[in-house]
Formats: C-alpha cells, structure tokens, sequence
C-alpha cells in the first residue's frame, strides 16, 4: 500500500497503519475524512466481512454529529482496530460454509441448483445487492448446468482470499 502522510494521526502498530492505509484510499480531499457511504467498502477492503447492521453501527460510532455525513479518521481508527483485535465481522471458515452448503444439498448430490441459491439469497436472511449476487454467481455457477457445485465454489474462495 502507498505511503500516506498521517501528521495528526499516529498509527500505534501495524493493524492501526494497515487500518488508516485502506481509509486514506478513500479519503478524495485528503482531510483525513470519507463519506459514510465508503466505511462498507473500508471494512470490505481489510477483509472483514459485515452485515449492512455491521456497517450502520461502525458509521453512528465514528460520524460526527456535525459531519454532514463524513467519518474522520481519529474516530475511526480506534474503533475499527478494536473490531479487528476482537476478530468480529471475520469471514466464516471454510468448514462452517461447506456445512451450510450441504444442509442445502439435501440430496447429497454436490451441487446446489442456481435458482434455489438464488432465491435464498435474495428472500432470506440479510440479501445480497443484485451486484454481490452477479458477482457470486459469475464465480460459483457452472454455466453448463445451471449448478453450483460447492466444494469446488468453496475452493475458488480459498485460492482467492
């Protein structure tokens, strides 16, 4: 990551420098300051993987009441660093998503159909944005047959995390 003059905000360790690295990325009038609509994105860029509830509570935690909708960087970074040390909003392990998938494949066949997938994940849960559903379904959908075959799904996340 590009070096970034941090002057007022004195990164304690190498989480804290990784952490004000990805927001200074983000940071387009170089007052150490993002639009709340970026902090998703940050948190998404070091890895962890938050609900939208996730990303409201880091915004009403680190927003100044009078930003108009901006997050500094002094707020942001003790908090996120404690979520980060707490190890909250972390990817689920490859076991616990290869279990869910085959509670899914009650069959056992392996597979998952795309429409089955499709629906859980628009209508349960937290659903996805119609641009995470593309882009899950661009890697994990066998265009020949319409399936998700899920070890090898879970295999392309693995080599790309």
């Amino acid at each position: 990551m590009a070096d970034f003059e941090y002057s007022d905000i004195n990164p304690a360790n190498e989480l804290e420098k990784r952490i004000a690295d990805a927001f200074l990325i983000f940071d387009h009038h170089g007052n150490k300051t993002v639009d709340v609509r970026e902090i998703g994105t940050i948190l998404r860029f070091l890895g962890c993987v938050p609900t939208e509830a996730d990303v409201n509570e880091v915004i009403s935690a680190t927003e100044f009441e009078d930003s108009n909708g901006t997050v500094h960087l002094s707020k942001f970074l003790p908090y996120v660093s404690q979520l980060i040390a707490e190890h909250k909003m972390e990817p689920a392990p490859p076991e616990k998503l290869l279990k869910a998938f085959r509670v899914l494949d009650q069959e056992g066949k392996g597979f998952v159909d795309k429409e089955y997938m499709t629906k859980l994940i628009t209508e349960e849960g937290e659903p996805f944005t119609v641009e995470e559903l593309e882009e899950m379904m661009a890697v994990a959908v066998d265009m020949a047959t319409d399936k998700i075959a899920y070890e090898l799904y879970l295999n392309q996340l693995l080599v790309d995390f």
